[in-house]
Parts: structure tokens; sequence; C-alpha cells
């Protein structure tokens, strides 16, 4: 099929690869404009524009879809079919009704929960046990398409947003190229969503990072889970900021919320039960694990964070 895709993190890399190794031809590559990052603030290329000069695609990265000159251009390639993973903007109607087998986009949840744009992350916040990703054809509203195929995983225990984003970044592209052959062969289905059933998935914020331990133990971990990427979660010791990545539940270890409990593991009391702290970062420090963490500040049990 000629294929226009429009993407730009690293959850649309996957799906682009796919694309090119099942031999359809890619017209086009849409991304989200070079962004300064690091040190020194220079010009970095998204993911998906990275992939796509590795193979000679031609790359397009305009700040709107919205002019007349995108939208002809568009038409002007007479692309079969839009797929949209992550790309990051807003499609015109104009643009939705090009191909002739629509658009097609690839959303990392079990539509129609968790419309918007973190939906993974959401998964874990709330403390989903599944999570999965949806194909379905792209319409005007935020998500609100026709679905087509979708496919389910398990959440974890202690598995983090990122840790799940990596495992939905591979089924989702598996899952495109099954869609899109169904598509050509006319077999797809078209599922109407229930918009009773939704709910929405904001970006996260840095703001919403900071640990509540007189929250139950399941709630704070579930929080560290989430935010495990970006921006992570933290808590204070001594006035500044100790980063927390990764954790696990330890049940019946009751104490005053942020207390340590054990003076060789990093064990935290929360408002019920406890959470041991596996991977934490000291402000103007690298990562490591929560024991390395006590035997370098010499914490006594007793102590609190927070």
């Amino acid at each position: 099929m000629n294929v226009i895709f429009m993407g730009t993190p690293d959850f649309a890399v996957a799906s682009l690869q796919k694309l090119i190794d099942a031999g359809h031809t890619i017209q086009a590559v849409f991304t989200q404009p070079d962004k300064p990052k690091g040190r020194g603030y220079k010009l970095q290329p998204p993911p998906v524009k990275q992939l796509a000069l590795q193979h000679n695609l031609p790359v397009y990265q305009p700040l709107t879809l919205k002019d007349d000159e995108q939208i002809n251009f568009i038409r002007e390639l007479h692309p079969d079919v839009i797929v949209v993973v992550a790309y990051g903007r807003i499609l015109p109607k104009a643009v939705l009704e090009i191909p002739p087998y629509g658009c097609i986009n690839v959303h990392g949840s079990l539509l129609p929960k968790y419309r918007g744009a973190a939906p993974i992350q959401w998964s874990v916040l709330n403390g989903d046990p599944v999570a999965g990703v949806t194909t379905m054809y792209m319409a005007e509203g935020l998500d609100t398409g026709d679905m087509i195929l979708k496919s389910e995983i398990p959440i974890g225990e202690n598995e983090t947003s990122a840790e799940l984003f990596d495992r939905l970044t591979e089924i989702g592209a598996d899952l495109l190229l099954t869609t899109l052959e169904q598509i050509k062969a006319g077999t797809a289905p078209r599922i109407p969503q229930d918009d009773s059933q939704s709910c929405y998935a904001p970006m996260l914020s840095r703001e919403m990072s900071l640990l509540d331990f007189a929250q139950p133990a399941q709630l704070v971990h579930n929080k560290i889970r989430g935010l495990s990427d970006w921006p992570a979660a933290y808590t204070m010791l001594n006035g500044k900021k100790l980063k927390i990545y990764h954790s696990a539940i330890v049940k019946g270890k009751n104490g005053k919320p942020g207390e340590l409990l054990d003076a060789k593991r990093c064990i935290i009391a929360c408002g019920e039960d406890a959470v041991e702290l596996l991977e934490v970062q000291p402000e103007g420090s690298k990562r490591m694990d929560g024991r390395s963490f006590l035997n370098g500040k010499k914490l006594a049990k007793g102590e609190c964070l927070g």
C-alpha cells in the first residue's frame, strides 16, 4: 500500500519499521519539528525522523496541517492510507478525507478508555490490571473514531510505565500490520466506541510527582511506577529531592507515614502497609539501588522522608 506515516516519539518507531519491513511504500513521513535538548540546547530530531532518514525516506515537519499548502501536498501524493502513531497534531477534516482507506491510528489503550496524550502512564497510575493497544479509523474528535482491532496484555505488579511502553510499542506495530491487511482485504471490522465508557488521559506534569506517604502503599507504588519515565516521583530528605524510579509493596509493615522501617532495606511506611524503594536518585547524584542509598546516607531506622 502507498502510505503516509505520521508519528514522532519512540512509540511510533516500531510501527514505521514494521511498515518498511513489510514492503509498504512510504511516500512521506510527517513528524514534529526538531527540539532543543541537553545542556547545550542543541536541536535534536525526533526518533521517527532519525529512522526515516536512515531509510532515505522524505521527511516533513510542518508546524500545522491546517493550511492549504500542506493539504494539497498530501492530496497530490494520492496515499492509499495515512497511518498516525503518536504524531502530536490534530488532523483536519480535509486531511482525514483524502486516503480511500482512511486515516488509521495506533493508540496505546483499550479504547474507549484513556483517550488523550498519556494512556499508558495513566493505566499504571490507576493500578489497572491490564493494558493494550487499539487501532481505529480517525475522526474529528479526540480518539473518538470507530475501533478496528485490539490487543490486551496484563500489567506486571511492579511493572513501570516505561517498561509497559516498550511492550506495547511492539504489540502496536504488529497490530498495525494486521489491521492494514484486513483493511485491504475488506474484512476489517468497524466498531463504534461507547462514549460513556471513556475517560481522559492528560499529559503528565512535574506538579503531580510529589509522593504522599500518608496514602496506602498501593497508591504510592502506582505513582512511582506510573511516573518512572518522566517526570519521576520524588520525596524530600533534608531539604533535597530524592527521585524514586522503582519500588515494591511490603505488606504487613506499618509505622508513621514516611518513616524508615529497616536500616538495611529502604522500606518506608505508608498510610497502609509500606513500600521498599528499589532504585532512587538523590539530588545532584546518580541513580542507585535503595541499599546503596542507605549505606551512603547512613540513615537510621525511624528517620522520616517527606
